[in-house]
This record gives C-alpha cells, sequence and structure tokens, in this order.
C-alpha cells in the first residue's frame, strides 16, 4: 500500500486524492437569495445526511482566497437556502450555473431554469427538480484551513419542506430508477445510479 503523510502534501494533492477515492458523491444544487433579491445558485458534491429527526442535511462550500463564497454568504445573511437533487434530464443546465458569476447575476437566469417559489422560506426552488427540499440554516461553521483562515463554510440546514415529484413517490418510498440521480467523481467525469443490489444488514 502506498502511504502518504496529508501533511506533507499540497490542499490540491488532497483534494485530488479526495475527490478521486470518496465517489460517487450526490450533488445539491442549491439556491439562495442575496441581498439584492438575486437568486443564485451551485452546485456541490461534498453533501450529505445529517439526521432525519429532524431531518437535517449538510452542504460544504469551498472557499475562495478564504472568503466565503455566494452560497454561504447568502444562507448565512437569510438563515435560509434551498437543495435540489440533480437528476440526468437537468444535469446540462445544473452544470451551466458552476460559473463563475459576479453576485450580482443570476446562474438560475443563465441556464434558463425556472425558479419555484417555496412554501415556508423566502428563497425560491427551481421547477426542474424532481426533489427539492427547503432549508433553514440550523448552523454554519468555517473549517479547516491553514494560518488561521478556514478553507470552508459547512452549511447545517434543517428541512422544513420536502417537494416531490408524484411519478418518484411509491408507498412511503423514493423510486431510486425514476429519480435518475447523477453522481459526481472527479475531474469532468460524473455517473449515474448503475446496478442496483439487495444486502440484509445482520440482526
Amino acid at each position: 500500500m502506498l502511504s502518504r503523510n496529508p501533511e506533507e502534501m499540497t490542499p490540491l494533492e488532497c483534494y485530488k486524492f479526495l475527490i478521486g477515492t470518496v465517489i460517487p458523491r450526490p450533488i445539491a444544487f442549491v439556491t439562495t437569495l442575496s441581498q439584492d433579491g438575486v437568486l443564485n445558485a451551485a452546485p456541490f458534491s461534498f453533501f450529505n445526511v445529517v439526521t432525519s429527526d429532524p431531518p437535517m442535511i449538510s452542504v460544504s462550500v469551498q472557499r475562495q482566497g478564504g472568503k466565503p463564497k455566494d452560497t454561504s454568504r447568502n444562507a448565512m445573511d437569510r438563515g435560509a437556502f434551498v437543495v435540489h437533487i440533480v437528476s440526468e434530464p437537468y444535469t446540462e443546465p445544473i452544470n451551466q450555473t458552476a460559473a463563475s458569476l459576479p453576485p450580482d447575476q443570476s446562474e438560475v437566469e443563465l441556464a434558463g431554469l425556472t425558479p419555484v417559489a417555496s412554501e415556508v422560506i423566502e428563497v425560491p426552488g427551481v421547477r426542474e427538480a424532481r426533489v427539492r427540499m427547503e432549508c433553514v440554516l440550523e448552523q454554519a461553521l468555517p473549517l479547516g484551513g491553514r494560518g488561521g483562515v478556514p478553507a470552508c463554510d459547512l452549511l447545517i440546514g434543517r428541512v422544513v419542506r420536502f417537494h416531490i415529484d408524484e411519478s418518484l413517490y411509491h408507498e412511503g418510498r423514493i423510486d431510486p430508477h425514476q429519480l435518475a440521480p447523477v453522481a459526481r467523481l472527479a475531474g469532468n467525469d460524473y455517473s449515474l445510479l448503475g446496478r442496483v443490489f439487495t444486502l440484509e444488514r445482520p440482526k
């Protein structure tokens, strides 16, 4: 086995190792609302479930030059954001939202996506998504980095409303094949659901 000490690796080397091994990663497409009312959006693959009681999810937003990105800043200013699950049919427009735009320009508008009002929070979601979750910000934790400058903001959101395409929902369960989730690999590579197998847990 190859043994590497992360303290002797550059941040880029660590990043490449992590994104090449922690795969596939689910993608959170996050919409936020700026103080000026601009609907910002971006995809993030450092994303997962935190707990189900109450339902919470986490999104890690990497900083640029030690400064929070629009998503983090807006979520902290408004105390809310919307997380969408990325599905195959609208992968291309979601990819367009990864473009670096100034804060006063909307990635949603750039990608030709359709804003839809939320029920509980003031931040709109995107109509094209098959699953979206309205979240209130439970915690925002600056983490990592060197020299006292954080490398990311870990946003923990409490889900206050689920929106699910009816075609996906059967007897209390979501059909993964109908959802057709897209997962992140390394570089410019993505993956689809692929083979599904069943394995019972020991009692």
